[in-house]
């Protein structure tokens, strides 16, 4: 999906000034918690569980549903929220600045094949989460979380 009609109107009032954003983060697992859902990046080919924007007033885990049934064409549950964080400010290549508060909920698959269903990804596929694709730092950490036994949304302070 292309940048939020919200954004694109707080954009004309601000510029590229710094846009401070709340996201999600759905680390999606089969019932049997053995494999995961990744997608690969449209912008920088990287693989990654599905994000997305939360918009202006939706509940965060519908945010992370719906961003899963539109990037990657699955239906899925939020079961519990496993992270907080804020991420590091970004600049986009248009010039747009960018600062998000991650809420990374865990997921459980509820229907659907996987398939790059929008222009974001260019692939959308399950992995054995004992053989997950090459992920950053901040998505290994994620699933490892997933995949602990301990309930306990982690905080950084």
């Amino acid at each position: 999906m292309p940048t939020p009609e919200f954004v694109l109107a707080l954009r004309e009032r601000i510029g590229h000034d710094l846009l401070w954003m709340p996201g999600v983060t759905a680390v999606v697992l089969d019932s049997a918690r053995t494999r995961m859902l990744a997608v690969r990046r449209a912008d920088d080919h990287t693989w990654a569980p599905v994000t997305g924007i939360i918009d202006p007033g939706e509940e965060p885990a519908t945010a992370a549903v719906r961003e899963v049934a539109e990037e990657a064409g699955v239906d899925c549950v939020p079961l519990r929220l496993l992270d907080v964080r804020t991420l590091p400010p970004i600049s986009y290549p248009g010039g747009d600045r960018a600062q998000y508060l991650d809420l990374c909920f865990l997921c459980e698959h509820t229907g659907g094949e996987p398939f790059p269903a929008d222009e974001e990804n260019t692939a959308a596929r399950w992995f054995p989460v004992d053989r997950p694709p090459p992920l950053n730092g901040r998505f290994r950490e994620q699933l490892a979380l997933a995949l602990a036994d301990d309930a306990a949304t982690q905080f950084r302070t």
